[in-house]
């Protein structure tokens, strides 16, 4: 970060002041969000915005009151581990709840309208065609993601209206970077 100054006559002006954009802040939610997950294959984080205002955040993982995933809560989550069920095949017997639907729930138990005007739907990895159909369902036109999703329909997205952004990968681990770093120091 720069430290240049100008002084005008309403007081100091820092210059090539360094900090996220909003795409980055909250998709360093969603990876925050992330690191609740109790998926043993994959974590993944949401975060539900409307207005560059938080709704709700959401990560993948079994349901409440239910053994987690990583304690051996999801048998098909065994399976992949061991290698028997490919990335993305057998989702119908998975238990965890994807952090997407997650996010959404979220909502729907605090009676937030999610979905109105305007509401973006971060998430680490671009949703399934399940999460898709709800976030579509909703209402939400706009998804910002990091990663690509082996079972995702594009072509419903783009039926739908909505927009997919992929984020660089590299600007979100800059920021992950500068934050940790401020911990080492």
């Amino acid at each position: 970060m720069k430290s240049y100054i100008d002084q005008k006559s309403s007081g100091f002006v820092i210059q090539d002041f360094d900090r996220p954009n909003w795409d980055e802040y909250f998709m360093l939610q969603a990876e925050l969000a992330k690191l609740r997950s109790n998926c043993m294959t994959r974590q993944v984080g949401a975060v539900i915005v409307r207005n560059h205002r938080q709704l709700a955040t959401g990560y993948n993982g079994t349901p409440p009151g239910i053994k987690n995933c990583f304690e051996g809560g999801c048998k098909r989550c065994q399976l992949r581990m061991e290698g028997k069920i490919k990335s993305g095949a057998s989702l119908d017997r998975c238990l965890c709840n994807h952090a997407e639907a997650n996010a959404i729930m979220h909502c729907a138990i605090l009676g937030i309208e999610a979905g109105i005007e305007g509401a973006v739907l971060y998430t680490t990895y671009v949703p399934c065609l399940e999460c898709t159909k709800m976030a579509i369902t909703i209402g939400i036109k706009k998804f910002v993601c990091l990663d690509s999703y082996p079972e995702t329909d594009f072509s419903l997205l783009k039926d739908a209206g909505v927009k997919v952004i992929q984020l660089d990968k590299s600007k979100i681990s800059k920021w992950a970077k500068k934050l940790v770093d401020k911990y080492q120091e």
